[in-house]
């Protein structure tokens, strides 16, 4: 490890660093503008200039490794002067735009003219302009402010894996550009963030709020399964916008674009009060107390095993353990986390977990990814792959719709024909996993979501056990959720009791009437027209907070809170128990889905044994100790599970997410997202087939 003496401060540090990482690491902050430390090294901006001894000029602290003995000086009057020129120079044809700027109050250009900058200029010349580009709906351009940096040019090329972006001409002439095209990436909201000075901001965030006006509260994403830690930004009632947290076991310091602008769908559509079918067919606004007597009145008498409970993709917890409570009270056993009718096996956990971590891809070695877009279905767990890929050593190969996941791989087929060659050992990607140290399966919704995937679960299964995914320290078998609430709901077995109907069991006795009564907690993706019509089919108590496809069928609405607006808790798909914070309250009457539920028990003469919300996630922990380890990885042993063993379909596998920006109430409610489906047809990608090795 080399040594070296950076303002008079002898450190020793790893080899490979560059002379900026060493700086940090010595405590000394260097100003930049190009260099990021997720992104390749470019040395264009020259912010970072330091003084090395022996050399005749500053030198790029970024782009120089360090080495045994050199002696580095940041705080020099040549390193001074330096910095006053780049800074001076970079300020040439940047306009004066700070009080009408969106980055202003966050702009890395502002913090470095006051910490390092002239306080005059020498130029008189006139200011350059450049005309704005187009680069879709998410993302507002002044390409006058650009200093050309070619962050965002990085982050498309080797984060996001797209190369709608670059930079064209030279000199001064040179421009950052799209050629008028969308950049065509779940990620590109991220090129905001990257950004340093106020030449790409975000579009639908433009002129509407500043920084310091705003409330900032972590929380979790719930709209994938991957658990994003984000920071909610709100003012009053209303988010404004959704940015990361860092999580490097996570999501690093990214998120999807849905994570980030769906956020105003947050204020469209919401239910914000209770509603009560009446006698016309119509749904009335009535008070709390009217519609739980109409809920009590209409269960008054009916049997346990007639009624049914459904809880749907973005509910906490906590919400769930209240319900799954107050079904055991009535004596029903027919509940179901699985809205999607996913064969998954709850009797071990390592059966339902993504168990190598998002942070282990990074020490497998072969991926063979089954019935799963991840790019669409968890595009955080998707550049981790591509970021494994780029680093070498690493072969995925897929089995499902062929997609471009923006790396490369091996197609292997569309069905569980390719899936059963591989488990018997025959062809060319069985030799792959068979030679890799640490091979990984991702098995993905859309090979469980159907009638045989008992049977492909099974046969993933035998893969597992046959390759060697599973070896001391080392989980290769995962499965990738594409629901926030499907592993707390399996953890707190949310899932039919003894005797009891799963989903499609519901639903079908909602259609012969042997289910009296449904209670929808934020269930919207099922075939609402398997439920009959109101008044004539089951009565369909709806608990959530947009008026999306289960309030419309509902006979009694109870107006819940969105994920932004409780304490809740969440666990990803890895098992990985995160906490959402309160950011803003629920609109009008709506109120935390646990207390609607605590409520409802007492009019229902079945009081749930919790007052606040303190007691119920210490039955959260009594009914599974995982709820006690927040944001920590527990190991879950193997054990048998997936024995259905039998035929699978030969129709071949298919995503869930049929288009990105809409899978959920919040999305569908977006008017962000509905101009991004716009923007890219409803979907269909350029290049759907995209580039595989």
């Amino acid at each position: 490890m080399p040594k070296l003496t950076i303002d008079g401060k002898e450190i020793e540090v790893a080899e490979g660093l560059s002379v900026l990482q060493a700086c940090e690491l010595a405590g000394v902050e260097i100003p930049r503008f190009c260099y990021h430390d997720r992104l390749s090294v470019a040395g264009n901006c020259r912010m970072c200039l330091v003084e090395m001894e022996r050399a005749p000029k500053p030198i790029a602290s970024c782009a120089m490794p360090v080495g045994e003995g050199m002696v580095i000086k940041t705080d020099t009057d040549k390193v001074k002067k330096a910095r006053n020129g780049v800074m001076e120079f970079l300020l040439i044809n940047h306009p004066l735009d700070c009080p009408i700027c969106d980055q202003g109050g966050e702009c890395d250009l502002q913090d470095q003219a006051v910490a390092y900058g002239f306080d005059r200029s020498r130029y008189d010349e006139n200011k350059r302009a450049v005309s704005e580009k187009f680069m879709g709906p998410l993302i507002k351009t002044i390409m006058t402010r650009c200093i050309q940096c070619t962050r965002c040019v990085r982050f498309a090329t080797e984060i996001a894996g797209v190369e709608d972006i670059g930079l064209v001409n030279r000199g001064e002439n040179a421009e950052i550009t799209t050629l008028e095209r969308a950049i065509d990436s779940e990620l590109s909201g991220n090129l905001v963030d990257v950004c340093p000075v106020g030449a790409l901001t975000s579009k639908p965030y433009a002129f509407v709020a500043r920084p310091w006006e705003l409330r900032k509260t972590d929380s979790i994403d719930v709209l994938d399964a991957v658990g994003s830690n984000i920071r909610v930004d709100t003012r009053g009632r209303e988010v404004m916008r959704v940015l990361p947290r860092l999580h490097e076991d996570i999501n690093e310091e990214w998120i999807n674009d849905k994570t980030r602008h769906a956020c105003d769908g947050l204020g469209r559509q919401r239910l914000d009060r209770p509603y009560l079918r009446n006698g016309a067919g119509r749904l009335e606004p009535v008070s709390w107390a009217v519609a739980f007597k109409a809920i009590a009145d209409r269960l008054k008498g009916v049997a346990g095993n007639r009624i049914a409970a459904i809880a749907g993709d973005l509910c906490d917890a906590e919400s769930m353990l209240a319900l799954k409570d107050l079904m055991t009270g009535l004596g029903s056993p027919n509940l179901d986390c699985r809205q999607d009718g996913a064969q998954l096996d709850p009797s071990c956990r390592a059966g339902y977990l993504f168990n190598t971590t998002i942070a282990g891809i990074e020490q497998s070695d072969a991926a063979l990814i089954v019935g799963s877009n991840p790019r669409w279905e968890a595009a955080m767990i998707n550049a981790r792959l591509r970021k494994r890929v780029l680093q070498g050593g690493f072969k995925a190969g897929l089995i499902g719709r062929q997609v471009d996941l923006t790396f490369s791989y091996d197609y292997l087929g569309a069905g569980p024909e390719s899936l059963a060659e591989i488990a018997e050992g025959r062809g060319a990607f069985a030799e792959v996993l068979k030679k890799a140290e640490r091979p990984m399966l991702i098995l993905g919704m859309g090979a469980l979501a159907r009638p045989d995937g008992a049977a492909v679960l099974a046969t993933a299964r035998r893969i597992a056990e046959r390759y060697g995914l599973l070896a001391e320290g080392w989980n290769g078998f995962n499965v990738l959720h594409t629901a926030a609430a499907r592993v707390g709901g399996l953890d707190l077995g949310f899932l039919p009791g003894e005797g009891g109907r799963d989903t499609a069991g519901i639903l079908q006795g909602c259609g012969d009437g042997s289910v009296a009564a449904l209670y929808l907690l934020g269930a919207d993706e099922l075939d609402m027209g398997r439920l009959g019509d109101a008044g004539k089919g089951p009565f369909v108590i709806y608990q959530g907070h947009h008026g999306d496809a289960g309030a419309h069928r509902a006979d009694v609405i109870l107006p819940g809170a969105a994920y932004t607006e409780k304490n809740a808790t969440y666990v990803n798909t890895e098992g990985r128990v995160q906490l959402a914070r309160l950011a803003c309250f629920p609109p009008g009457e709506a109120r935390e889905d646990w207390t609607i539920l605590r409520a409802l028990s007492e009019t229902l003469g079945q009081q749930l044994p919790y007052d606040n919300l303190g007691e119920l996630r210490q039955r959260l922990v009594e009914t599974n100790r995982n709820f006690a380890a927040v944001d920590q990885i527990e190991p879950a042993a193997w054990d048998s599970f997936g024995q259905a063993e039998g035929p699978m379909d030969a129709a071949p596998f298919a995503s869930p997410v049929g288009v990105f920006y809409m899978t959920d109430p919040i999305s569908r409610a977006s008017e962000t997202m509905a101009q991004c489906v716009e923007a890219f047809s409803l979907g269909v990608r350029k290049g759907a087939t995209g580039t595989h090795g």
